[in-house]
């Protein structure tokens, strides 16, 4: 099963959250997050939550999975517990740990699949 993407690849300078994603879909699955970096300037932090609805006008105030703070290009992967929400989204936050005025600079990609065919796969082998 291909993933789906709530960011595609996409350059980042500044904090800022994804669009609403329906995850109705999955119907209660556990899904498996992948987040990833392909640049990345030094001294620089990314930080990325995911967050839950009902509606897709109010969100939960804590993300429901959260990567830990990356810096360094990478794919990192996060298994979030099956949701009972219908709407899905990302929040991130970039900070430099310098005096250099520059704002930050990531390119990265964001994606959802099931957790379910990677066992299913896995098990076949």
């Amino acid at each position: 099963m291909l993933p789906d993407f709530l960011i595609e690849e996409t350059t980042v300078r500044e904090s800022g959250q994804s669009a609403a994603f329906d995850i109705t879909k999955y119907s209660g699955e556990p899904l498996l997050v992948t987040f990833g970096i392909t640049h990345a300037v030094e001294k620089e932090i990314i930080e990325v939550g995911i967050h839950e609805s009902d509606d897709a006008a109010s969100w939960s105030a804590r993300p429901l999975v959260s990567f830990t703070p990356k810096s360094y290009c990478g794919v990192y992967e996060i298994q979030m517990p099956p949701c009972d929400k219908r709407y899905i989204k990302a929040s991130w936050s970039v900070r430099r740990w310098t005096r250099d005025e520059a704002p930050p600079f990531f390119r990265v990609f964001l994606s959802v699949k099931s957790s379910l065919s990677r066992t299913l796969v896995a098990g076949a082998a």
